[in-house]
């Protein structure tokens, strides 16, 4: 892996888990968290992706796959974060 396609990896990856971060309305963790999230999406929904054999190629299956990892690695946060608790 060359530098080139590192920088695209990690620009796709952030700028998923930032539209992520948007859509399932995650502002709580605050963009570099939504970005890491997003990056760490992205190489869990390649990876599921390659497990279930559907073929995401060039720029646009990319992207796809990344958004999807960061959206369901963003769901899963979300799921186990725990709720603050009310003071009186």
């Amino acid at each position: 892996m060359n530098l080139t396609i590192l920088l695209i990896f990690l620009v796709i990856g952030a700028t998923s888990g930032w539209l992520a971060g948007r859509y399932m309305k995650a502002g709580g963790f605050g963009i570099p968290a939504n970005i890491l999230l997003g990056i760490a999406g992205g190489v869990i929904g390649g990876y599921l992706f390659r497990l279930l054999v559907f073929a995401a190629g060039g720029l646009l299956g990319s992207m796809v796959t990344a958004g999807a990892g960061a959206v369901g690695l963003l769901y899963l946060v979300q799921l186990y974060k725990k709720p603050k608790e009310a003071s009186m």
